[in-house]
């Protein structure tokens, strides 16, 4: 019937048209593939940048480490060089403060006396009151009412 060149031709061309129909349909029937691989990359990016933000937050908490190091070390070369010029050009008991102040003790009035926080007792900004007083803070210190005052008010407002 068929020549044998004929039958191998023709399964060629049908194996050959099979594979476009498929290369073309295949990616038609698994669309989720595509948005699979296209959510992946994206995701990648999105780590990438994560890990490179992380690096730049750890550089910049380290330089600023070092630069408050820096200016605390600053700081106390200061002090100790004006304690060390007040020892030469002023009298002892201003060295002695500056001194106890470098140390984190307040200094006082009095260059005899030293506070530090645990006898420090800060400034009360209230009146002492006797038990059963309303105190100077109270919303109603001072507003006691007088029943002369009290009857008068009442009548006005009544006329009124």
């Amino acid at each position: 019937m068929f020549s044998l060149g004929t039958l191998v031709l023709t399964g060629l061309i049908t194996l050959a048209i099979g594979c476009v129909v498929g290369i073309v349909i295949a990616p038609l029937l698994h669309p989720q593939e595509k948005q699979n691989r296209d959510l992946e990359q994206r995701l990648q990016k999105t780590e990438d940048k994560m890990a490179n933000y992380q690096q730049e937050v750890s550089e910049h908490f380290a330089q600023t480490s070092q630069l408050v190091n820096s200016l605390t070390q600053s700081y106390k070369d200061v002090h100790e060089y004006l304690a060390n010029s007040a020892l030469k050009l002023t009298n002892p008991d201003i060295s002695r403060q500056l001194l106890e102040a470098g140390k984190g003790n307040l200094i006082t009035g009095d260059p005899n006396k030293v506070l530090d926080e645990a006898n420090f007792e800060p400034p009360r900004d209230w009146a002492p009151r006797e038990p059963g007083e309303k105190g100077m803070l109270s919303e109603e210190y001072g507003l006691e009412e007088d029943p002369e005052n009290t009857e008068a008010a009442t009548v006005n407002s009544v006329r009124g």
